[in-house]
């Protein structure tokens, strides 16, 4: 379903003029562009000069950076063991560090197993324990909580730094 008549734009975003359908067609193959929908909504329609393929390039790398966008936001996880040594703690902190530089929320995560589920205030001792060893500015989101698998909070970069 083609309109009668369109209002034609060039590839430079300068408006050439009103065209039947038929001979907008023509000046797009002239010119070896194809004829792009601007909108529908107007009277007449307007239509634009142009290369498609660019066109379809441009929004598939809009969706791809949004898509990253999205990916990025989610928080990322740190798992302390309850009878975690110091060395992996310290290896854990350090890469907390990393994902606080770039302003991610981390969620720091102690699951407890059996009779370790009776000694919480142990496992906030660790955990504790392990803030300590982060270096740089953080505030806590979400203090220290208890859930049906252990223990949890969320940690973010302090704007003061």
């Amino acid at each position: 379903m083609n309109p009668q008549t369109i209002r034609l734009i060039d590839d430079s975003n300068k408006q050439i003029g009103i065209f039947s359908y038929e001979e907008a067609l023509e000046k797009a193959k002239e010119k070896g562009l194809d004829l792009l929908v601007i909108t529908l909504k107007t009277d007449p329609p307007v239509y634009k000069l142009g290369n498609y393929e660019k066109v379809r390039y441009r929004k598939g790398k809009e969706i791809k950076k949004e898509k990253l966008k999205i990916r990025q936001s989610f928080p990322k996880s740190i798992r302390i063991g309850f009878s975690e040594g110091n060395h992996d703690i310290e290896t854990k902190a350090k890469k907390t560090e990393e994902f606080l530089e770039e302003d991610k929320i981390v969620i720091i995560q102690m699951p407890l197993k059996g009779r370790e589920k009776i000694h919480f205030d142990l496992g906030e001792k660790k955990i504790k324990e392990f803030l300590t060893k982060i270096k740089i500015p953080y505030r806590i989101i979400q203090p220290v909580k208890r859930n049906p698998f252990g223990l949890s909070l969320s940690l973010k970069k302090s704007k003061e730094s």
